[in-house]
C-alpha cells in the first residue's frame, strides 16, 4: 500500500543499522524523517547524509527522528555511517520493498544507458504517524533546511 499524504502511514517494517527495527509505531509521538538516497559513498549522497548529520541536533531538538534509506546492504550502510560520523540510522532496503512502497523507484539514464535506480526524495511523517510532506526528486543544496522547517511546523516540541 502506498503512502499518501495527510493519511495514516501504513504497516510496515524495516531493519536499520544498529540492530534497529523500524516500524512506525515503534516511533509513534515522534515525527519521523525518512529520506530515500541512491548509493551509500557516492558524492550527492555523502553530501545530503552530511547535512542531515550536521542539522540533527536541530531535528531532535523538534522532536524528530531521521532515517536514510538506500538499497546498500547492512555492511555498506555501518561502513558509511562509520565514515562520517552519522548519529542517525539507516535501512537496508536490499529488496526495494520500502522503495516502491513509496514510489521511489525510478527508469534513469546513465552514461546513455536506461537504468533502475532510487530518485532522491524525503518524507515526514508526524507524531501521530501521518504522511505530512513529501518531496521528490530534490536537490540536495537547501533540502535539509527546508525539511527541518518543515518538522518545525508539525512538531509539537518545535
Amino acid at each position: 500500500m502506498t503512502p499518501v499524504l495527510n493519511k495514516n502511514l501504513p504497516e510496515f517494517e524495516a531493519l536499520a543499522t544498529g540492530s534497529v527495527k523500524f516500524t512506525p509505531q515503534a516511533f509513534a509521538g515522534r515525527a519521523v524523517v525518512l529520506y530515500f538516497y541512491p548509493k551509500d559513498h557516492t558524492p550527492g549522497c555523502t553530501t545530503e547524509a552530511m547535512q542531515f548529520r550536521d542539522m540533527h541536533p536541530e531535528f531532535l531538538q523538534a522532536g524528530a527522528v531521521v532515517f536514510g534509506v538506500s538499497r546498500d546492504n547492512m555492511a555498506s550502510h555501518e561502513k558509511f555511517r562509520q565514515n562520517l560520523e552519522l548519529p542517525f540510522q539507516l535501512i537496508a532496503d536490499t529488496e526495494e520493498k520500502l522503495c516502491h512502497m513509496f514510489g521511489v523507484v525510478k527508469n534513469k539514464i546513465m552514461y546513455g544507458k536506461k537504468v533502475k535506480g532510487i530518485e532522491r526524495s524525503t518524507f515526514l511523517i508526524d507524531a501521530s504517524g501521518v504522511l505530512r510532506s513529501e518531496w521528490r526528486g530534490i536537490k540536495v543544496a537547501g533540502h535539509v533546511e527546508e525539511v527541518l522547517k518543515a518538522v518545525k511546523e508539525f512538531s509539537p516540541n518545535a
